[in-house]
C-alpha cells in the first residue's frame, strides 16, 4: 500500500488529512501548507501514501479568492517549493469533519479555532483534533508563528523555518515507524 519502511508485522497507518490556519489565508497558513505539501506530495517521499487532504484557510474572509502574499511565494520559491498554488479561503463548519488535524498559528487563531468549533459541534460532528502548530517546535515549548505581514521579509523566512521545523517533527512524531 505505502512506500514507506514501517517496521515488519507493524499495519499500515491511517491516511491523515491536515488544515492549516492563521487570519487572512496569505501569509503564514498558505506558508505551513506549502511547506507541508513539500515534505509529503512528492512521490519520493516516505510519506507520500499516508498523507491525504492537506489544505490552509483563515479564519476571516478578508482575502478569499486572492493567491498568497508575494512574499510568501518568493520565500518559498527562495528555498526550491516552486510549485505551489492556492486561493485564499475562510474556514467551514465542514473542516472539523473533513481534516483530523487542524493546526493554529498562534493564540488567537487558536481561540477562534475553538470557539468555531464550539459552536458547530451542534450541526457537525468534529473529528480534528485542533492545537497550535507550534506545539511540535521540537523545543519543548509551544511556539507561535508571527504574522509577518507588516513586518517584512525576514519575519517570512523566520515563519518558514518554524513551519518546516514543526512540519518535520509532526511527522516524525506521527508516523514514528517510517524511515526518512
Amino acid at each position: 500500500m505505502s512506500n514507506t519502511k514501517a517496521t515488519s508485522g507493524a499495519a499500515p497507518p491511517q491516511k491523515i488529512s491536515v488544515l492549516f490556519i492563521c487570519l487572512g489565508n496569505i501569509c503564514r497558513s498558505t506558508m505551513a501548507e506549502g511547506v507541508f505539501r513539500s515534505l509529503v506530495k512528492d512521490k519520493s517521499s516516505p510519506y507520500h501514501n499516508l498523507i491525504d487532504k492537506v489544505d490552509s484557510c483563515g479564519t476571516g474572509g478578508y482575502h478569499t479568492g486572492d493567491e498568497p502574499d508575494s512574499r510568501t511565494m518568493s520565500t518559498l520559491a527562495d528555498n526550491g517549493i516552486t510549485n505551489y498554488i492556492h486561493a485564499a479561503r475562510r474556514l467551514r463548519d465542514s473542516d472539523f469533519r473533513d481534516f483530523d488535524y487542524i493546526f493554529a498559528m498562534d493564540n488567537g487563531n487558536l481561540m477562534d479555532l475553538e470557539r468555531w468549533r464550539d459552536r458547530s459541534k451542534k450541526s457537525s460532528s468534529s473529528k480534528a483534533q485542533v492545537m497550535l502548530f507550534g506545539e511540535f517546535s521540537g523545543t519543548g515549548l509551544k511556539e507561535v508563528v508571527q504574522d509577518p505581514y507588516y513586518i517584512g521579509r525576514d519575519a517570512f523566512e523566520k515563519a518558514f523555518e518554524q513551519c518546516k521545523r514543526f512540519s518535520t517533527n509532526f511527522l516524525q512524531q506521527t508516523f514514528p515507524d517510517v524511515v526518512t
